[in-house]
């Protein structure tokens, strides 16, 4: 997996960050973990190996692919 820098809305360098893997399309996204319990316990269908970040809307409206 080759992932490709798409940019970030952070001013210093750390997250939120999104990247897209150039072999698959799919996207990775930098972020803080969710831990509220709150919203953790509204999640549905999650596995194992599945962990949640928050992503701020300025990140995906800004990079986000339009089509």
């Amino acid at each position: 997996m080759a992932l490709e820098f798409i940019g970030t809305t952070s001013k210093d360098g750390d997250c939120p960050t999104l990247y897209r893997d150039t072999e698959t399309g799919n996207y990775v996204v930098q972020g803080d973990r969710l831990t509220d319990p709150e919203h953790l316990a509204q999640l549905r269908d999650v596995k194992d190996s599945e962990t949640f970040v928050v992503v701020p809307a300025a990140l995906l409206t800004r990079f986000a692919p339009k089509e």
